[in-house]
């Protein structure tokens, strides 16, 4: 392998086998490229878990602007417009590319594309496979693609551990092989690792996805923006499992209800009620749990007796918990989802280190504003592989391989110690005395070179962005700042500033001046 990675020096690599990764691979195509995949392709990547399918306006009655509408009003007034109507109305034609790598997506009987309805869309506009299954479909087209496209390199079971810079540029990174530390020579990487619910307890993604490519990026003092919106997917199947199954928005879409143990529709007088934006119907749901009930959706009616034809693996899942969707409601509660954070990039996907680009889940593109909406994800990975493929093409190979600062192999990284610090300090709702809390538990992880460093400087860096983001605004929620500010505004951090910042907020001066102004907040609430 060590051989074959020399041999190999100088090609832009790309850093993940989920739908960005390949994409991109794909997009660059006949240009050379290695692809490194800690597991076999799709194995460890959300996508290959991707329940609901891909936002495009294809219907009769839709048209991008209806799109963008939709978008920006999820977005919470946080999103990039040019960003939002160039990717959108790029989105149909993403379905076309798609279809032609040999995605197969499910139609109706008159052979058009089959349109579903999820939340916050005002029509029906998502496109699946399988039913529920879209995320195995793209892993399975793309990926044999992948694997039969002469120009692209596929590494399985490499891990990449650092990013290493020459004069502040990328020039290679250090990886982890089968047979021990490797140092892969190049001027042009694509992070395309996916998300971070990993961090957390209860997440609905792998619990391999946990901001890896946040960290490579940090490291290498690129800049992240907006890490504290993270979105809790409100109907994860609450059983003992983690990860939790997730119980698709689309059943919603369909039709199926929110009720709590008595049958009520506690959503009842909430603008959208059950296909409400996610983070509303998020915090509407762990609010009741908070308050001794259970949470239950009800495809009894609708869907009913089609639930199964319908969505085959969400029912397969029920049956090995005991229940039949069609005739019992199943048990759900929120779990950590998606990121709207990520790697700062331009529209080309070029973050602010020479020679790194960020594309899928890991980057900010500006798309997503402060809350996703439901299926822009999918079709995000698939237009922007295409703008971040033009643009490393157009990049020539520069200065790979040259004298770099260090090519020390970091330890595996490790979340398990990080995960109930963030689950307490930074879940569906926060306050001040919870984010200090995290913020003086991760600093002198992040610090330090272990195995909890990354996972817990990538935590810090989340902490701190919510700490300073004294409003309400989509995925981040703080009871001490219920209201929206009146200016919108995007923000950004770097890792060194994280840390300078951590040392401030946890200083005793501060930790007293904090004390204070909870005591005096507590002691102006009128009696209840």
């Amino acid at each position: 392998m060590s051989a074959d990675l020399h041999r190999l020096a100088g090609l832009p690599v790309i850093i993940g086998g989920g739908l960005a990764g390949l994409m991109t691979a794909l997009r660059l195509a006949p240009m050379p490229v290695v692809l490194l995949s800690k597991g076999p392709i799709g194995t460890e990547a959300s996508s290959a878990w991707a329940q609901g399918g891909l936002a495009a306006s294809l219907g009769d009655d839709d048209d991008p602007a209806l799109h963008l509408a939709d978008t920006l009003a999820a977005g919470d007034g946080l999103c990039d417009a040019a960003v939002v109507e160039r990717i959108l109305r790029a989105a149909p034609a993403a379905i076309e590319t798609l279809m032609r790598l040999g995605c197969a997506f499910d139609r109706t009987g008159d052979g058009r594309l089959g349109l579903g309805l999820e939340a916050a869309h005002s029509r029906r506009r998502i496109v699946h496979a399988d039913g529920d299954g879209t995320g195995r479909e793209l892993m399975r087209a793309l990926g044999a693609m992948v694997l039969r496209t002469p120009s692209i390199t596929v590494v399985q079971g490499v891990e990449a551990r650092r990013l290493l810079l020459d004069d502040g540029a990328v020039a290679g990174l250090v990886a982890a092989g089968p047979a021990g530390p490797l140092m892969v020579p190049t001027s042009r990487v694509v992070v395309a690792t996916g998300g971070l619910g990993g961090l957390f307890l209860d997440t609905t993604n792998p619990l391999g996805c946990f901001g890896q490519g946040l960290a490579l990026a940090a490291r290498a003092g690129a800049e992240l923006a907006d890490l504290e919106f993270i979105q809790f997917h409100p109907t994860a199947f609450d059983t003992a499992a983690r990860p939790m199954k997730l119980i698709s928005e689309a059943v919603r879409g369909e039709g199926a209800v929110l009720v709590d143990e008595t049958g009520r529709r506690f959503l009842a007088g909430v603008p959208g009620e059950d296909l409400a934006p996610r983070d509303v119907v998020a915090r509407a749901i762990w609010r009741h749990v908070g308050r001794g009930h259970r949470v239950f959706l009800d495809a009894r009616q609708r869907p009913g007796a089609g639930f199964a034809r319908r969505f085959p693996a969400i029912a397969a899942w029920c049956r090995e918990a005991g229940i039949d969707p069609a005739r019992q409601p199943i048990p759900v509660r929120p779990a950590a989802h998606y990121h709207m954070g990520g790697v700062a990039v331009d529209a080309d996907g070029r973050s602010s280190v020479a020679g790194l680009w960020a594309c899928g889940e890991v980057a900010s593109t500006g798309l997503h504003g402060a809350n996703r909406l439901a299926s822009n994800s999918l079709t995000e990975a698939v237009v922007c592989a295409g703008c971040v493929a033009d643009s490393v093409g157009g990049t020539s190979a520069g200065r790979a391989g040259r004298a770099v600062a260090s090519s020390a192999l970091p330890p595996a990284a490790d979340p398990s110690a990080i995960r109930s610090i963030l689950s307490r300090g930074l879940g569906v709702e926060r306050d001040d005395a919870g984010l200090r809390a995290a913020i003086g538990m991760l600093r002198p992880l992040a610090a330090d070179s272990g195995a909890a460093s990354d996972p817990a400087a990538v935590g810090l860096m989340i902490a701190v962005m919510a700490m300073r983001r004294t409003e309400s605004r989509g995925g981040h929620h703080r009871t001490d700042f219920p209201q929206r500010d009146a200016l919108a505004r995007r923000a950004r951090i770097r890792l060194d500033e994280a840390l300078a910042a951590a040392a401030e907020l946890v200083s005793p001066a501060a930790m007293r001046s904090a004390a204070h102004v909870n005591t005096t907040a507590r002691s102006a609430r009128p009696c209840r």
